[in-house]
């Protein structure tokens, strides 16, 4: 059993109900830091909010090369209220639920089907990609056709599985670990500020929905268009489940390195992606099962830390940062301003996921943090 941690090693979420993020015992705070927390400066409790709602549209659309670097600015522009608003939104929901990671990958999982199947419905449009460089996947695509509703399982995977890891997580778990104990698995927002956030999500949205670039004037079928938001429906009623955010048992249990589970993390990833077809939707299903059992299993345990997390949650981040140099843009551009897109995502990934490390060794490196 690791040694019972100091007071300022604890994070500060005193009245909140006890989750696999919070342990009902050693974890809890003195009730002074809580307060501190909450009298905090506006600009300061805004900070993470603004962090996350740039970083989630970067992210999803450039950390993997999707866009030559003078399109960044552009990106986080039009789709951060869409990205970044829906980060928050589901960071805040679990929060103010005093529910942990379970309740934000189920609320990711929703938003990446509603954002592909009722949005841009990409995941519907079989031409969706014609107009850009990705054009040649198409076949591989409709090799894993969902006979009768016309959706590739293949794509549905890849979409909503970058929506996951690219989107919502992975952000979510850098802001958090840049900020200290006291702020990190407490809400930041009140019911004003929420409501700021759902506009903007909900106009982001919209301008994608109505937009040439963003629907491309395709409508999916009413069958189609039910079955998303039967899911997406499905997803939020499991994520909201009171038994989020009862109280997990702490095991004594032996725990890879955080860099050994980065790695491992990135290995699946590179696995779900090695065979076409039905076959590899199978072992790319398999692989995520797996994988997500595996974190459940070692994030009950009392050695838990946040550095597990950081590299559980950044390890997609870094490998697609790694590869960005190997894709191209969504569109051709100068070859230039390509290049330099992937330089920059190389720095800012390092010093990302560096920054927050190294903040999270300076801050505490005995701290508490179960993260199921």
């Amino acid at each position: 059993m690791p040694p019972e941690p100091q007071p300022t090693d604890r994070p500060a979420t005193a009245n909140l109900p006890a989750t696999a993020d919070r342990p009902a015992t050693a974890d809890r705070p003195t009730n002074a830091r809580a307060v501190a927390a909450a009298r905090l400066p506006l600009r300061r409790r805004l900070l993470p909010v603004i962090a996350l709602l740039l970083l989630a549209p970067w992210a999803a659309e450039c950390s993997w090369g999707g866009f030559a670097i003078d399109d960044f600015l552009p990106v986080l522009i039009f789709l951060g209220p869409m990205y970044g608003g829906a980060a928050i939104l589901i960071r805040e929901t679990a929060r103010h639920l005093g529910a942990g990671w379970p309740t934000i990958v189920l609320l990711a999982a929703a938003f990446g089907v509603l954002q592909a199947g009722l949005v841009d419905q990409s995941l519907f449009n079989p031409h969706y990609l014609d107009d850009t460089q990705y054009a040649d996947t198409r076949a591989a695509a409709e090799a894993s056709l969902v006979p009768g509703l016309e959706f590739s399982l293949r794509q549905a995977f890849d979409y909503v599985g970058n929506h996951i890891v690219l989107t919502i997580c992975a952000p979510i778990v850098l802001v958090e670990s840049f900020l200290g104990p006291g702020r990190r698995l407490r809400p930041w927002l009140g019911r004003p500020g929420l409501a700021v956030v759902a506009v903007l999500y909900l106009l982001g949205s919209l301008l994608i929905f109505a937009s040439d670039g963003g629907r491309k004037n395709f409508l999916a079928s009413p069958l189609q268009l039910t079955l998303a938001a039967v899911v997406v429906l499905a997803l939020v009623a499991t994520a909201v489940l009171p038994r989020w955010r009862r109280p997990a048992p702490r095991r004594t249990r032996r725990l890879p390195h955080p860099l050994w589970l980065g790695l491992l993390v990135v290995l699946v990833r590179l696995g779900a992606d090695l065979a076409p077809g039905w076959a590899g939707v199978t072992i790319a299903l398999g692989l995520a099962a797996i994988m997500g059992a595996a974190i459940a299993y070692w994030s009950s345990g009392v050695h838990w830390r946040q550095r597990h997390v950081l590299a559980a949650g950044t390890a997609s981040v870094v490998s697609a940062a790694a590869f960005a140099y190997l894709v191209p843009p969504y569109s051709p551009g100068n070859p230039t301003a390509a290049l330099a897109g992937d330089i920059a995502v190389s720095v800012i990934t390092v010093a990302l996921v560096g920054g927050a490390w190294w903040r999270l060794r300076r801050a505490s490196p005995t701290v508490h943090v179960g993260a199921s």
